[in-house]
């Protein structure tokens, strides 16, 4: 039986007014720019960016991730603001805490050593961000696009209680599990 590979990745998702405010701002780059490619996963804060895992290995892929978060506790995340990586990418900011950085760095080396997935920059280089605009954007609009979420900016927190994986299906991210922290 020939191996199949899917694609995956770790992030945390708000629920509550976090989520909906960031999905509206997604709506509306929609609606009025036609920027869409952010639409195509639910918002999120990525702790581990996107990743090949053999598809019949997923359900232990699900259980080492149950292993490393059930003994890690709920934290809350702050969002402040609007932010971009030069003209590629609009954001939310969120704002880095101890308990969001350490983390990121624990679920990377987990990653490195536990499931065999290589490190990579943004891995080291980690700067916690809720995406609301990237790759439709077209350059010579980009500040259009930029003024437009600044006047959307807003402050809110959310609950991290657990670590999603998302998994690709047919160019859309699923949340196919939630691992979830100590409360």
């Amino acid at each position: 039986m020939p191996k199949t590979l899917g694609k995956y990745f770790l992030a945390l998702v708000p629920e509550g007014e976090v989520f909906d405010k960031s999905e509206h701002i997604k709506e509306e780059l929609q609606d009025r720019f036609n920027l869409k490619y952010a639409r195509r996963s639910p918002s999120h804060v990525t702790l581990k960016m996107p990743f090949t895992y053999n598809e019949a290995k997923e359900g232990k892929l699900m259980g080492k991730l149950h292993t490393f978060t059930k003994s890690r506790q709920a934290f809350p995340v702050r969002v402040k603001g609007m932010g971009r990586f030069g003209t590629r990418v609009i954001f939310i900011k969120v704002l880095p805490s101890p308990a969001l950085l350490e983390l990121q760095q624990a679920l990377s080396q987990f990653c490195k050593v536990g499931l065999k997935l290589d490190q990579e920059l943004s891995d080291r280089n980690y700067t916690p961000h809720m995406t609301v605009a990237f790759k439709d954007l077209k350059k010579g609009k980009f500040w259009e696009y930029y003024e437009a979420t600044k006047e959307k900016a807003f402050n809110g927190e959310f609950l991290a209680d657990g670590i999603i994986l998302l998994k690709k299906e047919k160019e859309r991210w699923i949340q196919l599990e939630k691992f979830r922290f100590i409360q």
